[in-house]
């Protein structure tokens, strides 16, 4: 059986979100299931990984395409030092050229500022799959141009088809901060619920995403993200200080004031806890929260690192007294469900998140036994937990006693994928 990927990211990307099918690919081949990549050939990445090239196998077929992306055309109307971020990073200071520009990007490029792949992508695969058959279609997003790809080889060639969603359309975290018009909105909820009406099958990485579009196909199934580390059993030798650790980007959404002004309470109240006290932020960090961290008094206790090779990302796990994991405040909040967290399950070491206590989130923290969930706004709560690991942390008993992982391992959830994709055929 072979099957035919669309997605944008791929090595030498980083970040959180090439993980998803550069894992799924590693691994189809163990089910019987041959995949064939197409990727963009000169694409503007947030980040970068090359290490990640070592876990393509070596056996793959990747199709690649050049792509226009109106970025390039940046630097033609803004003479300020162009910065590369992803679409969920937006600067929350522009000036009147990066608001215009943010306002045409929001309104001209649907669905997304890769539009301009589309119609050459789909040329050169329809030419690719005349001479080169696949059983099955999948397309991943965003970028959701990727989808609209997907979309016209269907009804191209009437291949199955499988749509998945690593974010939300219309629901993603950043959606509602769009300085989009009516008539803007609506092609974009007209473009989402034409994408999942027409997929033979949609999937989801959490139940909330699941719920959301049953209503748009029946054949949505939830996929989550994982990690691809062997479970070990042997104990890593811990920070010396009391570490909470946030890794990956740490936008203004996800600026978590509750546990700024806990940790400063506690700073005033414990005796010793500043001076053992260690905030490590790896990744890219907005102003906004470093500037909130200053007025809490917590510069000493912030050790900064832009950017760690995901190579490298396991050992700051591993050694961390507490994993923090922040949700992005925002009216799908409940729905969100960071790929970090699988990553931090392997790591065994108590996980301190904040967002919803009734989300998707809080629910695998439960059957994992892994940590503990704090609602955005209670600082009270938040200082009794941090207490409770501070103390235990004093005492050197700070461990966490998780179960049920397994699960999320990335060759089990391929498996479930390769199910799906044998049915359909």
């Amino acid at each position: 059986m072979r099957v035919l990927i669309l997605t944008y990211y791929w090595p030498p990307s980083g970040g959180p979100g090439v993980q998803r099918w550069l894992k799924f690919v590693k691994y189809l081949q163990d089910f019987g299931i041959t995949p064939v990549v197409y990727t963009v050939e000169n694409p503007e990445y947030a980040l970068e990984d090359k290490a990640l090239e070592e876990e393509i196998p070596a056996n793959i077929e990747i199709l690649k395409q050049p792509i226009w992306e109106p970025y390039k055309l940046a630097g033609v109307f803004n003479k300020t030092k162009k910065t590369k971020t992803n679409a969920g990073f937006l600067n929350t200071k522009q000036s009147f050229v990066g608001k215009v520009s943010t306002y045409i990007r929001a309104n001209y490029f649907i669905p997304d500022a890769r539009m301009f792949w589309i119609k050459p992508s789909v040329q050169f695969l329809e030419a690719y799959l005349k001479e080169t058959p696949v059983d099955v279609i999948i397309s991943s997003g965003p970028p959701h141009s990727l989808h609209m790809i997907g979309l016209k080889l269907k009804e191209k060639f009437n291949l199955k088809w499988v749509s998945d969603f690593r974010d939300p359309w219309t629901a993603i975290d950043y959606f509602h901060q769009l300085p989009l018009t009516k008539k803007a909105k609506k092609r974009h909820f007209d473009l989402e619920k034409k994408v999942l009406e027409k997929s033979d099958a949609v999937v989801v990485v959490g139940k909330t995403m699941r719920e959301n579009y049953l209503k748009f196909n029946s054949n949505t199934f939830v996929l989550s993200n994982g990690f691809d580390s062997i479970l070990e059993e042997s104990v890593a030798i811990l920070d010396t200080k009391f570490s909470i650790t946030h890794i990956g980007m740490l936008n203004e959404d996800r600026n978590p004031k509750a546990l700024w002004k806990a940790l400063k309470e506690l700073g005033a109240e414990v005796e010793g806890f500043f001076d053992d006290l260690e905030i490590q932020l790896i990744g890219k960090v907005d102003g906004t929260v470093l500037e909130l961290l200053l007025v809490s008094g917590l510069e000493k206790q912030l050790k900064q690192i832009d950017y760690v090779p995901h190579s490298e990302v396991q050992d700051y796990q591993k050694r961390s007294q507490v994993l923090l994991l922040a949700v992005n405040k925002v009216p799908s909040a409940k729905g969100i469900v960071t790929g970090k967290i699988f990553e931090y399950l392997v790591a065994k070491r108590p996980i301190l998140a904040i967002g919803p206590e009734d989300g998707d989130l809080s629910q695998i923290l439960k059957e994992t036994n892994a940590g503990t969930i704090v609602d955005f706004e209670n600082t009270k709560k938040l200082k009794e937990v941090i207490l409770n690991l501070y103390l235990n942390y004093k005492k050197n008993e700070l461990n966490v006693y998780s179960k049920n992982i397994a699960q999320y391992h990335r060759k089990e959830i391929t498996k479930q994928l390769a199910l799906l994709l044998k049915k359909l055929k």
